[in-house]
């Protein structure tokens, strides 16, 4: 079996590797070739592309990408047409999948869509272009596979891979005690994103919120959970005070330490959820990004373990409310009212259990090699 596997960002990049590893769990022949990152590479992918400086955010982001991420699509269909995969699978970042995902399946070759995108938020539309294209879509939350079903798109739901990809690498004492963390001292974590855009808008608030925080709690610490390829320019307003800690790529470590989180809205509040971490979210656009598309939003939540959940369980602090009085005044809350946080730790622990169990990846393996058999017999 050969696939040709695309994804773009950090968490998607995540997901493809644990993805490869199921598929060559199950069928060590195996090729797996296309877009991607470390994780992806380090389970046995061919990388094409990689995905880093493609990960942006936002319409006027996009301007400054676009040359590359045309000769990433053509090197993407071309490497289809030459290679005649058994099946696309693409993960997330619809922007730039949906192209390819078309010009792929004019090649036909089928495709199947893994985390999918999020129409029931915003951009309604593109599900005609599921219907047109998509092979089968391989959703991650549970109340996204009745709006495949109900649209007449082949659909398994198949859990979250975070769930299987979540593992600290010490008991929570030990992990404070290594980083010198006292036993009533408050350990805030600060979670900036991993896009060059999200943390030149949200470095600044957040340091500037942990100067806050700081006034009225002096004995907290801080730690940055830095994400892999984030550049010492970007990280500038956190890592300037010598009093905060920086820790790369290890967000579980920090995630399971941790009393209060600040972060970008995105798949680290998830990640947040299933450590049980109280959070504040943040996020911000460029102005002109946000007054484009907000028009087009369905909903009026952002985070998703706000949408998971059905209603506001944690803060959200989006585009001009994203400041850092708010956000050191929630995270203070959070660290003295003691029903407020317990309340939020209830509701994190059902967004939990809304994700399914374990074995995400190896279920979305099954599901793309069933697909591939079918069509085989199906052409005798």
């Amino acid at each position: 079996m050969k696939i040709l596997l695309s994804c773009g960002e950090p968490s998607g990049d995540l997901y493809a590797g644990a993805l490869v590893r199921a598929l060559r769990r199950a069928d060590p022949s195996v090729e797996v070739f296309g877009m991607g990152g470390a994780h992806m590479a380090e389970a046995g992918a061919e990388l094409l592309v990689d995905y880093r400086g493609l990960a942006v955010t936002g319409l006027t982001e996009v301007v400054t990408a676009l040359p590359r991420l045309l000769r990433t699509l053509r090197t993407l269909v071309d490497a289809a047409r030459d290679r005649r995969p058994d099946v696309l699978v693409v993960i997330d970042y619809p922007d730039f999948n949906f192209r390819l995902m078309q010009a792929v399946k004019a090649l036909g070759i089928p495709v199947v869509y893994y985390i999918s995108p999020q129409l029931w938020a915003w951009r309604a539309g593109r599900m005609r272009t599921m219907q047109a294209v998509v092979d089968r879509v391989l959703p991650i939350f549970p109340f996204e596979e009745a709006l495949y079903r109900e649209a007449g798109v082949d659909v398994r739901f198949v859990g979250h891979p975070l769930l299987e990809l979540t593992k600290t690498t010490a008991p929570r004492e030990a992990l404070r005690a290594e980083w010198g963390i006292g036993p009533d001292q408050a350990l805030v974590a600060l979670l900036p994103g991993s896009r060059g855009n999200e943390l030149k808008a949200l470095a600044p608030v957040l340091a500037e919120a942990r100067d806050r925080i700081r006034q009225q709690r002096p004995s907290a610490r801080f730690v940055v959970a830095r994400a892999p390829h984030v550049t010492d320019a970007w990280l500038a307003p956190l890592t300037a005070d010598p009093g905060t800690l920086v820790v790369a790529d290890r967000t579980d470590d920090v995630l399971a330490a941790c009393d209060v989180v600040l972060t970008a809205s995105g798949t680290a509040t998830v990640q947040a959820a299933i450590h049980g971490a109280p959070m504040v979210v943040l996020y911000r656009l460029s102005a002109l990004t946000y007054r484009l598309f907000k028009p087009l939003g369905r909903v009026d939540m952002y985070a998703m373990v706000n949408l998971i959940s059905g209603r506001r369980i944690v803060r959200e602090l989006i585009q001009d409310e994203c400041r850092a009085e708010a956000a050191a005044d929630e995270a203070l809350r959070l660290l003295t009212d003691r029903d407020y946080r317990a309340q939020m730790v209830r509701d994190l622990a059902a967004v939990r259990e809304a994700l399914g169990g374990p074995g995400a990846s190896d279920r979305a393996a099954a599901a793309i090699a069933e697909l591939v058999t079918a069509r085989a017999t199906a052409r005798g």
